[in-house]
């Protein structure tokens, strides 16, 4: 499946999260209920994807995580705040690259209406 349909269809499970549970929740409780969403539609993925950070030629162990590694091809990262910062977006844009991806999408579920609160990130996407 191509990243552009992977996306389609997790922004269509993050849809349905938000409209039964509104926002105002912690991040764990829509990380939570979109894994259970993207399990019913039987999309592949994995949680907490650590994200390796590489300089020269070191591996190091920083911790970093994505929220989502979907069909091993989307990075989706979570948020539940009333403000996204810029740096975010930048975050996420840099996990593509070290993860060697090609699109990530930020979703910020603490919007009234969840279409403005998905953002795109994109590294390179045909």
């Amino acid at each position: 499946m191509h990243e552009n349909e992977i996306s389609e269809q997790v922004i269509g499970c993050a849809i349905a999260v938000h409209r039964i549970l509104g926002p105002g929740l912690l991040e764990s409780v829509y990380e939570e209920c979109l894994a259970a969403e993207m399990k019913g539609i039987g999309l592949d993925f994995e949680r907490q994807k650590p994200v390796p950070v590489i300089y020269r030629d070191v591996k190091l162990d920083c911790g970093y995580r994505v929220d989502f590694l979907v069909g091993q091809k989307v990075i989706v990262d979570l948020k539940a705040i009333e403000i996204v910062p810029p740096v975010m977006y930048a975050q996420v844009l840099t996990y593509t690259r070290l993860l060697n991806k090609r699109l990530g999408l930020l979703i910020n579920f603490h919007v009234e209406l969840l279409s403005k609160g998905v953002r795109r990130v994109v590294n390179n996407l045909e």
